[in-house]
């Protein structure tokens, strides 16, 4: 007899408290990279051209003036993710209509810091996790983690049919922002990311529940390590983020993908995709040949709170439901490895 499939029974979202105006940031970014930086000035429009209108971030904007080391970083990662991490699990519990000591399996995803113990740790006295509680905390996923959180969570429930799986995936990606740094990546980088949370609630069993969880899969590229990542050093994080993604995108993304779709039997499916930047949308749209502009709730996301990496797809999807997405949809995500992550999705009609 098959395993019944895995439902997702809440979702939610959470931002740190401080904004970012696109404007306010392209300012700093003068700052700091006119004196060490020569090409500053040719790339100042990525500011204007990223479709970024405001980010949400960890730290107000005068915090990125002065230089942090690596445990300043880290004690400004830990007090945010918890918060963020405790904000929006019990956002996502209530809409699921149970409470933190319903919960049985923890997935933690975040690759914007280092905790340990890890988040569902450190927060679980504050949230009322029982002590018995199944902790799997996930780093180095990068962009594919909100997609990858949701495929392990619903593997996870499914594989224990009744249990409540609580999915979080926190990233604080403006806490990686180096004025000692001064290369076109980390220009780049200023201009896209920003912070959030999201948390899933998945169970498998609930026959009426109206989003079942379907096939799930990855694909990962041989020898492309160096498209995306982290370098370390005392000071921080360091951005890895090849120019060449979006030509990548076009040329590779659309084989895996479209072996997924038939193989998870998705008939015209819906896409929710990860927002990496305007260029990678455009990308995504040219290689599954979609009509330009098709990806709007992406193109929405990314205006109003940039390029959080993992929890970034998830946002998408919270709003594709809001606006009345229904039937299959194909969520998908890129990150580190260089990886595509894919999971089947069936919205009831109702």
């Amino acid at each position: 007899m098959p395993s019944p499939q895995s439902a997702l029974l809440g979702l939610a979202t959470a931002v740190p408290p401080h904004t970012l105006e696109q404007t306010a940031v392209a300012a700093l970014a003068r700052r700091v990279y006119e004196q060490s930086f020569a090409r500053f000035p040719k790339l100042a429009d990525i500011y204007v051209n990223a479709g970024i209108e405001q980010r949400y971030s960890a730290k107000p904007i005068d915090w990125f003036e002065e230089p942090h080391d690596w445990p300043e970083r880290t004690q400004a990662y830990l007090a945010s993710a918890s918060a963020l991490f405790v904000n929006s699990a019990r956002d996502a519990l209530k809409r699921a209509g149970l409470k933190p000591r319903d919960v049985d399996v923890v997935v933690t995803v975040s690759s914007t810091g280092i905790a340990t113990p890890s988040l569902e740790a450190l927060v679980g006295d504050e949230i009322g996790f029982r002590p018995d509680v199944l902790r799997v905390p996930v780093f180095g996923r990068g962009c594919a983690g909100g997609v990858v959180g949701l495929s392990l969570g619903a593997r996870l429930a499914q594989a224990k049919p009744g249990d409540v799986v609580l999915v979080v995936v926190v990233e604080l990606c403006t806490l990686a922002f180096r004025s000692d740094r001064s290369t076109k990546t980390d220009v780049i980088s200023s201009a896209l990311f920003g912070d959030g949370a999201a948390a899933l609630v998945l169970r498998a069993g609930d026959d009426g529940a109206g989003i079942k969880i379907g096939a799930t899969a990855e694909h990962t590229w041989p020898k492309t390590l160096d498209i995306m990542g982290w370098t370390m050093d005392p000071t921080g994080f360091g951005v890895v983020l090849s120019r060449s993604l979006p030509r990548f995108i076009e040329q590779k993304l659309a084989a895996p993908a479209r072996r997924f779709i038939k193989h998870a039997r998705l008939t015209a499916p819906q896409l929710v995709f990860h927002p990496g930047g305007t260029k990678v949308l455009e990308a995504v749209e040219s290689t599954l040949e979609l009509q330009t502009g098709t990806l709007r709730d992406e193109r929405e996301v990314l205006r109003t709170h940039g390029n959080m990496s993992a929890p970034t797809v998830l946002f998408v999807l919270e709003r594709a439901l809001r606006r009345g997405l229904r039937g299959p949809a194909l969520l998908a995500a890129m990150g580190p490895g260089f990886t595509v992550s894919l999971a089947a999705l069936e919205v009831a009609h109702g």
